[in-house]
């Protein structure tokens, strides 16, 4: 019988924690390789709009597994029957530890102690916005993707070639042209709208130049990163070793990457989120604060943009994001005390 059960995780990190940030700087190093700025741990302060959101909008699902590296939220009700807390501790392997890189701490998420096969991975600025159906992640007990080429663009500031990194692997394993004809109606579906002219323009291309990722809650199995770990065990490894990002880190897209390679999802609306970087623009910023509002999408992915070094609105546009969140979220759920 299938087991038609679907998981939630979410990773968090309290940036503003004393004893995390006590932790943080004894290993922080000297390398210009590494990304150890601010901006990828600073707290947007509306974690609990996210799980207002799951209670409102995602009422089916089996089990949220909250992980940390220890620090909670004050508002958060542990006692929660759907909640899991799970630290660092709990299941990425000893010698990984302790890691302030986003890596590992993903790429472990396999070893969650009674994590569903089918679960749904969120970053904690991924948020559900307008009710969801399992459908809309899993189907056929397949999950819910959209297969778009995309070509990699890289600057000199950027210390992080992650999707370059994670097609080496791809095109190590598989061959683009058999791929898209194997899987023609996965790859050329009506679902993806305007994305299919990406797809189109970058057919050329014998290799897989770059698979398009939305930045939005993505659908996984379980046993897809179990085998990614049984074939590139020494990429992964070395990955789980890195205590900050480094520029040739893998990450997380690698199974989504994986999963579309093989055929093995569902072709998705592509329409269903979007992901917003905010910045100093405000009047860019309303229009993002009015998407939400009016709950355009069902998935929404929004933080501030990594290459803008001097936002120097952050505290502002921090508290209209959440005023944005409570028009629509203003009721607690049973995840806040």
């Amino acid at each position: 019988m299938k087991d038609d059960k679907i998981d939630f995780v979410i990773i968090w990190v309290d940036g503003n924690d004393k004893e995390w940030q006590k932790e943080k700087n004894k290993y922080l190093p000297n390398d210009t390789d590494i990304d150890s700025r601010n901006i990828r741990y600073r707290d947007w302060d509306n974690l609990q709009y996210w799980f207002r959101a799951v209670e409102k909008f995602a009422p089916w699902v089996n089990k949220i597994h909250f992980v940390t590296w220890g620090h909670l939220p004050k508002w958060l009700n542990i006692n929660n029957p759907k909640l899991n807390i799970v630290n660092h501790k709990d299941y990425i392997p000893e010698k990984y530890l302790p890691t302030f890189s986003a890596n590992p701490i993903e790429l472990n998420l396999h070893r969650i102690k009674g994590l569903s096969e089918n679960f749904v991975f969120f970053n904690d600025d991924t948020f559900i916005i307008k009710s969801v159906k399992k459908t809309d992640f899993f189907k056929d007990n397949l999950p819910c993707d959209s297969a778009i080429l995309n070509a990699h663009i890289s600057y000199r500031e950027n210390k992080n070639h992650i999707e370059v990194a994670n097609m080496d692997i791809i095109n190590s394993y598989f061959d683009k042209n058999d791929v898209m004809k194997k899987n023609f109606l996965k790859w050329f579906n009506i679902k993806y709208g305007k994305y299919l002219i990406r797809t189109f323009c970058l057919l050329p291309f014998k290799k897989f130049p770059g698979i398009l990722n939305q930045h939005l809650p993505n659908s996984y199995k379980k046993s897809t990163f179990e085998t990614l770990w049984n074939k590139e065990y020494d990429v992964l490894d070395e990955t789980c070793k890195h205590k900050f990002r480094c520029a040739l880190d893998v990450n997380q897209w690698l199974i989504q990457d994986w999963q579309i390679a093989t055929g093995q999802f569902h072709p998705r609306n592509s329409r269903i989120g979007r992901n917003f970087a905010l910045n100093n623009d405000h009047n860019y910023n309303k229009k993002v604060y009015d998407k939400i509002m009016k709950q355009k999408y069902k998935l929404i992915c929004v933080n501030d943009m990594i290459q803008d070094k001097n936002m120097d609105n952050f505290e502002i546009a921090k508290e209209q994001l959440k005023n944005a969140f409570e028009k629509i979220l203003p009721t607690k759920s049973s995840f806040e005390i």
